[in-house]
């Protein structure tokens, strides 16, 4: 078994908890990441993804888990900003992340350019890395696969212009990608309960990635708060 097919073997039926915070959070901390991490994992979680090159060092010091990594950066000229440009692939992939997560949208990239036109050079330059395309539509997902991607996810279904009426996690999209791709579909986006996140694997999903639910307290908070207002 090669090393790639590990890691899938490794998170396969699994799941993968989602460990961020953005800088106007309370918990945005590298140090705060890894106990969070670290937590995840003593709950049963068999990967993590993690945002920043300082966060996955931190967390890979207490966690002996698949990593996905992204790291988002906001660019003025574009839309994208999970993992938008070769500069920040480059940091993964000099990180040691198991997975690299990138916006696999058909939005223009900071450079320019579509990921059709992008991915083919960054899949020649790092042969031996996994990637995992950050999609939003069916259309997206097997644009991806046929680009070279290794894995999918529905991480931006409900967060493009395009998108952002599908109510998530969209199941029919979920199970038009199990039945259609031979490669690994990643439910992510929108799974705040147990009973989602069975649906989800039900429809055959390879893993599904769960974050806000889980460690994202403040909007956590949010949820119950609001139904009292």
């Amino acid at each position: 078994m090669s090393k790639q097919q590990r890691i899938f073997e490794l998170i396969k039926r699994r799941l993968i908890v989602s460990c961020q915070a953005l800088p106007e959070e309370p918990l945005h901390s590298p140090f705060i990441m890894s106990k969070m991490a670290d937590a995840a994992m003593k709950g049963g979680a068999a990967g993590i993804r993690a945002n920043s090159v300082e966060d996955i060092k931190a967390i890979k010091e207490v966690v002996n888990l698949p990593i996905i990594g992204i790291i988002k950066k906001v660019y003025e000229n574009s839309a994208v900003f999970i993992t938008p440009t070769a500069v920040e692939i480059d940091l993964l992939y000099k990180a040691g992340v198991d997975i690299i997560a990138l916006d696999a949208t058909k939005r223009i990239r900071p450079d320019g350019k579509t990921i059709s036109e992008t991915f083919p050079e960054i899949r020649a330059k790092y042969k031996d890395q996994l990637f995992m395309a950050d999609c939003s539509t069916f259309e997206e997902a097997m644009e991806a696969y046929k680009l070279g991607f290794d894995c999918v996810g529905t991480t931006l279904n409900g967060y493009t212009d395009y998108t952002k009426h599908h109510q998530i996690p969209d199941l029919n999209l979920i199970e038009q990608l199990v039945n259609e791709l031979p490669i690994p579909v990643i439910a992510e986006g929108g799974i705040w309960t147990p009973e989602e996140l069975k649906s989800v694997f039900d429809l055959g999903v390879h893993t599904a990635v769960v974050g806000t639910a889980i460690t994202r307290p403040m909007e956590i908070t949010k949820r119950f708060t609001q139904v009292i207002e």
